[in-house]
């Protein structure tokens, strides 16, 4: 595994391949911002749809008993009724408020859990890719290319001279993790210390990375350009500075970058010096 010190010595021959490329930066958090990231796999846009489904349903569900409630506290208010009601249960209403719940979750797992067993179910990978969380920063090894490189944040002062915005400080990384455009993307996650967790909102991706363990995921990224990620797990004092950028590029360019990052000094990325498709 590439030592942190030779990632940040030879970290300026990488900074230029946001210079080079002009990739989209697509995935990425904004200020003030509440909804989801743009959808980039197939993955993210069945989770946003099953989301704002839940969502519609809630309302609807809240919408029905505050208007059960309203009549039941217009209609039989002690004003209205004088002499209370003595009965102690209505058969047929108790079916209904039964049989509702019931077909609710049968609606709710119908639509769920399909999209959440295409989640677990692992298809044949095109590019297989082993993550390692560190404190505090990530290992990536490409273990059928015997490619590996580390990860670490880009400090403040070198944002520009990688081609990217001061506002994207502390998601953009010196290395990134380079993925070809529209290929099945299998990714293992393990730790070697503590527990991280690796997550692309964009891609709808998440896995907790455990020490001694290797969870699985996939994605398949259906456009171009620069998605950020984070650490999602609470593992230490810097956990707010391991970040994750994973650039999707065409097949051409990724071939060419696994080309030359075979040949380049060990534990290097070598930058992409091909222009984007996009």
């Amino acid at each position: 595994m590439a030592a942190g010190v030779t990632a940040a010595t030879l970290a300026g021959a990488v900074w230029a391949q946001d210079q080079i490329t002009g990739l989209e930066v697509i995935g990425k958090p904004h200020v003030e911002g509440t909804g989801f990231q743009p959808a980039a796999t197939e993955l993210a846009r069945d989770q946003q749809w099953l989301d704002h489904m839940l969502m519609i349903l809630c309302f609807a569900v809240v919408a029905l008993v505050m208007a059960l409630l309203l009549v039941v506290i217009v209609r039989f208010r002690s004003g209205a009724n004088k002499i209370p009601a003595r009965f102690t249960h209505n058969t047929p209403l108790e079916i209904v408020w039964t049989l509702i719940p019931v077909l609710i979750l049968v609606v709710l797992g119908a639509f769920s859990l399909p999209i959440l067993f295409k989640q677990e179910e692992i298809p044949v990978a095109d590019v297989t890719i082993k993550v390692t969380g560190n404190q505090w920063y990530w290992s990536y090894e490409y273990p059928d290319l015997g490619i590996a490189f580390d990860s670490f944040l880009l400090d403040k002062d070198k944002l520009e001279a990688a081609g990217y915005t001061a506002d994207e400080y502390l998601l953009a990384t010196d290395n990134a993790v380079v993925v070809p455009v529209n290929k099945t993307i299998v990714v293992q996650v393990t730790a070697a210390d503590v527990i991280h967790g690796w997550y692309v909102p964009a891609f709808a991706v998440q896995h907790s990375a455990v020490p001694g363990r290797i969870g699985v995921l996939w994605f398949k990224a259906e456009k171009e350009g620069v998605y950020f990620g984070q650490c999602t797990s609470l593992c230490g004092k810097d956990h707010a500075y391991m970040p994750i950028t994973v650039k999707v590029v065409s097949e051409q360019v990724y071939n060419d970058w696994v080309a030359r990052t075979k040949t380049a000094d060990a534990g290097t990325s070598a930058p992409l010096t091909v222009a984007s498709s996009n």
